[in-house]
Formats: structure tokens, sequence, C-alpha cells
């Protein structure tokens, strides 16, 4: 699983719904969620990553050091898929998305993730899987990270 992660002071997506109608969603303080699922990604997988995500202490204390959790300062998540973030870029000028998982796992891996996220007592609003969708943001910071479970893996078998 690959994610990059925005602070943001507040964020929403839009799209248009199978019936043409335009869906939204926002969130307030916390942290837009952009994330794809790999062909190797399990369950396991995608509860350890929404877990790190709950955890990571990228949000300011009262003395200015991030040092709080999404969970620590209430803060809501933005999940909007992306299996771009698996783009093979090593032959030519055309990104190869073999990585990505197969849409139908990848579709209920995403679900579990943002559920896990809202599990863990966190407002969690999300895109709609495979539509075109439109992401505002107001970034605060900017304060962005990239996490893959590839670097996990690399770590405990090497």
């Amino acid at each position: 699983m690959r994610v990059i992660i925005q602070r943001v002071l507040s964020a929403s997506v839009s799209w248009s719904d199978i019936d043409g109608s335009t869906r939204n969603n926002q969130i307030g303080r916390g942290m837009v969620v952009l994330a794809g699922a790999g062909g190797d990604d399990s369950a396991a997988t995608v509860e350890r990553m929404a877990t790190k995500v709950a955890q990571l202490r990228i949000f300011q204390d009262a003395e200015g050091r991030t040092n709080l959790s999404l969970e620590e300062v209430k803060g809501e998540a933005l999940v909007v898929s992306q299996f771009t973030l698996y783009a093979d870029l090593s032959r030519g000028r055309r990104p190869s998305f073999l990585g990505a998982g197969d849409p139908a796992h990848a579709a209920a891996l995403l679900e579990r993730f943002g559920a896990h996220l809202s599990g863990r007592g966190i407002i969690t609003r999300t895109g709609s899987f495979g539509a075109s969708m439109l992401v505002s943001l107001e970034n605060d910071g900017p304060f962005t990270l990239a996490l893959s479970n590839d670097t996990w893996q690399t770590r405990i078998s090497g």
C-alpha cells in the first residue's frame, strides 16, 4: 500500500455519480490521504497502514512542535483512492500501472482502510473509487509525507 499524506486546514472532494448528480465530501482540520492498494496488499497491510496514519505525530502541540497525532488533535481524514501511486516510470514516457491492485481487490482494501480510521474515532470521508474526482485542499505547512509498505517489507526481509 502506498499513501501520500497532506496536513490540511480543510479539504473537499467532488465527483459525478452514475446518475449524473454531483457528490462531494469535505473535512476540516486533518489530513488528506491519497491511497493506492497494490496487488500484494492484504487486510493486515491496510490495517497496519491505517494505524500508522492515525498515529503519525505531524500536528503541532502548544509549543509549536510536531508532536501530536490525528487522533490526539481529533482531526479528520479525507481518503481519496489513487492507483497512480503505483505508476512505473522506468520505461519510456507512458506510465505503467501493472503494480496497482485489481480494481475490485483495491476497492475493498481502501474501504477497509477508511473503516479502520473511522473505527479509531477519526471522522473519515472518502471520494468514490474509480471516479474522476476534483480534490481541493488548503495545505497546513505544507506538510506532505509519502508512506509505502514496500519499505516496511524491505526492512523486515533485509
